[in-house]
């Protein structure tokens, strides 16, 4: 008997996919620094672990299919106090924002139909997409221009019969672009001619280092009757294994018919919807003192990153990742060889391949996504140990 053709033909993940290499290169003795992965190690908020302490019951019953109550309440006022109005029934949790955006596809989208992503895109939307039956059609943007959101031309050009939504990461995850509400407004207009669903994931919305902060696409009034937020708690309190997000949308229709699949995979664990509840009672000034945080680290490795001969990359405005290009021709490669054959005083470093990051056949090649989720000291000495990496491995693939 043969495995499914549908997860033989699933991609591997240019995130994940090296761990086996560097966990092999750990063993050696070798240090590797982790620029591949968005896992940060800020401090976990003690709200989280005392509220799972703070647990008392007999036995640990399912939750809500929806949520917890108190859960369903602090994520709709963390939305409110953002100028994003909800109904109580207009959230599901999720099992992380990545069962969010899963969830989001399979509600508004059938098998076949097609969704609108600009170029590079978070790699895992691949998987949510194949898993779903949805075909994500890329439209490619220009890193000269900041990655800005393409022309109507460019997305109109892309349109099919089958398209049913655009998918907008905001602020970006691979590129650290934050879309300006001019943009977002264009975007909006362009969904509504085309009578398109809109899928906002706003995970790092908290993280926005220029002027004007963030703008939800929920603000936009316009937008609001096509669509759907993603969203966890994940990032923004330091709390990736909590694995805890959200799916909220204005439309109560959709959020009902959402509901039936949280129905059928039961509930959200009972235990860390407790504790993720307690996250969201966190004051502004730890959002800001993260902010800042980032912004230190953002700094420390794009400077580092300047002075190493032959790679080039922007200052991102959000999130906490961006796109560097290295100057070789196989990013793959490389990022493989300096898990396997390089270290240098002890250490080496991990990213993620660029190519990974587009649809179109043979982008990204030269380039890698990087993460600045780690100390600055610890950025500095990853930038550094890549710079010798590329030095020698020029030398031997001239």
């Amino acid at each position: 008997m043969n495995p499914s053709r549908r997860i033989q033909a699933l991609g591997v993940s240019p995130i994940r996919h090296l761990a086996p290499l560097a966990r092999k290169a750990e063993e050696r003795g070798v240090r590797v620094l982790p620029l591949n992965i968005g896992q940060p190690d800020l401090p976990t908020p003690r709200a989280y672990y005392e509220a799972i302490r703070s647990f008392d019951a007999p036995y640990t019953p399912y939750a809500p299919s929806q949520g917890l109550p108190e859960l369903l309440e602090a994520i709709r006022e963390d939305f409110r106090v953002r100028g994003v109005a909800l109904d109580p029934e207009s959230i599901l949790v999720t099992a992380g924002g990545s069962e969010a955006l899963l969830f989001s596809l399979l509600t508004l989208c059938d098998p076949g139909d097609e969704v609108l992503v600009a170029e590079p895109f978070y790699t895992n939307y691949n998987f949510f997409a194949d898993t779903a039956g949805v075909k994500l059609v890329s439209v490619r943007t220009d890193p000269e221009e900041g990655y800005a959101l393409p022309p109507d031309a460019d997305l109109e050009a892309r349109l099919s019969s089958r398209t049913r939504a655009v998918l907008v990461t905001n602020p970006n995850n691979p590129t650290g672009t934050v879309l300006p509400r001019e943009d977002m407004e264009r975007l909006g207009r362009f969904a509504a001619r085309h009578d398109l669903f809109v899928l906002a994931d706003e995970v790092y919305r908290d993280f926005v280092y220029r002027e004007g902060g963030f703008v939800s696409f929920g603000e936009l009034e316009e937008v609001r009757d096509r669509l759907v937020i993603c969203d966890s708690v994940s990032k923004r309190f330091s709390a990736c294994g909590v694995r805890v997000g959200c799916l909220a949308t204005p439309r109560l229709d959709l959020a009902a018919l959402a509901l039936k699949l949280g129905q059928g995979r039961l509930a959200v664990s009972t235990v860390e919807q407790r504790g993720a509840a307690a996250l969201y009672g966190q004051p502004p000034s730890f959002f800001a003192e993260q902010r800042e945080a980032y912004r230190v680290r953002r700094d420390a490795l794009v400077g580092a990153l300047s002075r190493v001969e032959g790679v080039s990359c922007r200052v991102p405005e959000g999130a906490f990742y961006f796109m560097v290009r290295l100057g070789v021709e196989d990013t793959s490669d490389f990022a493989a060889w300096m898990l396997r054959e390089f270290q240098h005083q002890g250490d080496t470093v991990m990213v993620a391949p660029g190519e990974g990051f587009y649809a179109t056949p043979g982008a990204g090649r030269d380039e890698v996504r990087v993460a600045y989720a780690i100390a600055p000291d610890r950025l500095v000495r990853a930038a550094e140990v890549l710079g010798r990496g590329l030095e020698a491995y020029r030398q031997l693939r001239p």
